[in-house]
């Protein structure tokens, strides 16, 4: 069975005021909200593959070959590409989005233990990000195919998975 676990608006703010003052963290958990991109993804970012002026981010490098765990390019969000303006006007020449000091990231695992308890919740992963985003995205009455390309996963995944969390979900057959 999949895992179902996603954090509610609240949850999730209270996460990133727990990694605002770790802000390559605080840049990987509003990345995975706003993009439900998976871990590597993020860590892995580059600013050039970001198009700020189209509010386009590939999720990959060009010419590479795309992998059953799917990277399509996804549509970025006018809140989302705001911040990314500033950190990149911070970053003064850093290649990785998500990084420290420069450099890349490979692990986030103690920054992240550590936010996940200054913040009071449990059972949550970095994977959580991404069950978060597609769960928002069916409570918001998203379209499932419009959905599935912005998380980059099958419309059968996403309906067999996320489609319960839809404010329609069986509203037709129940009323038959």
């Amino acid at each position: 069975q999949p895992r179902d676990r996603w954090r509610t608006q609240a949850e999730a703010r209270r996460l990133r005021q727990a990694a605002k003052h770790v802000p390559h963290l605080y840049r990987f958990i509003v990345i995975g909200l706003k993009t439900g991109s998976r871990l590597d993804a993020i860590l892995g970012l580059k600013w050039e593959w970001i198009d700020l002026d189209a509010r386009l981010m590939r999720r990959r490098d060009e010419g590479t070959k795309e992998t059953k765990k799917r990277t399509p390019p996804v549509r970025l969000g006018r809140s989302l590409t705001r911040l990314l303006r500033r950190w990149k006007a911070k970053d003064s020449g850093a290649k990785y989005v998500v990084h420290y000091n420069g450099k890349r990231i490979h692990r986030i695992k103690q920054t992240w233990d550590k936010a996940v308890e200054r913040a009071g919740l449990k059972g949550v992963t970095p994977h959580t990000m991404r069950h978060t985003r597609a769960t928002w995205l069916m409570q918001a009455g998203v379209s499932s195919f419009e959905a599935a390309g912005h998380l980059g996963m099958s419309v059968d995944v996403l309906q067999r998975v996320y489609a319960k969390h839809s404010p329609d979900h069986q509203e037709k057959a129940s009323e038959v």
